[in-house]
């Protein structure tokens, strides 16, 4: 019983040691410290909102994603209703970007030869548009929560991805 009871403790010992030491020699990230990666992502729209926006603006699937150089921001959305969709491709309305924690306002860029970085044309019910903002700088990081303003349209706690 004794020696059981030894082997057990020197095994659970080991066992323990070869768990806190990293293959590098410093300690791992717990699960629940500060910094330690976690495996779930925040919520991107809540239910609610999505189904508002639906009914409202007749949009859904809406995201703000970060390109891969990070100087851009591409926010996103897929036309239910033609109609409602309408104030989103117009021209005069001008798209804007907020991040009240980076405290930017970013804005479509207007290249010489391309024109705005955002689809104008007439929406069509089933199709995805995009509206690039320019991030120079890298202001907006991924998992901010910003606001999209496009004329009278405002999609509140977007989280960036």
């Amino acid at each position: 019983m004794l020696l059981t009871s030894l082997l057990a403790s020197g095994i659970l010992v080991s066992v323990a040691a070869a768990q806190s030491a990293s293959p590098a020699g410093t300690a791992a990230a717990k699960p629940g410290a500060p910094g330690a990666p976690s495996r779930y992502q925040p919520e991107r729209i809540a239910g609610k909102a999505a189904r508002q926006y639906g009914l409202i603006w007749g949009i859904d699937a809406i995201s703000a994603k970060l390109t891969e150089s990070g100087e851009v921001v591409r926010f996103s959305y897929r036309v239910l209703d033609a109609d409602k969709a309408k104030a989103l491709n117009d021209k005069k309305n001008e798209p804007a970007l907020i991040d009240p924690r980076a405290r930017v306002r970013l804005v479509v860029p207007h290249l010489p030869f391309v024109g705005q970085m955002r689809q104008s044309a007439a929406p069509e019910p089933g199709k995805s548009y995009w509206v690039a903002f320019s991030n120079k700088g890298g202001k907006v990081k991924r998992g901010d929560r910003v606001s999209v303003l496009i004329g009278a349209f405002h999609a509140d706690g977007l989280v960036v991805q």
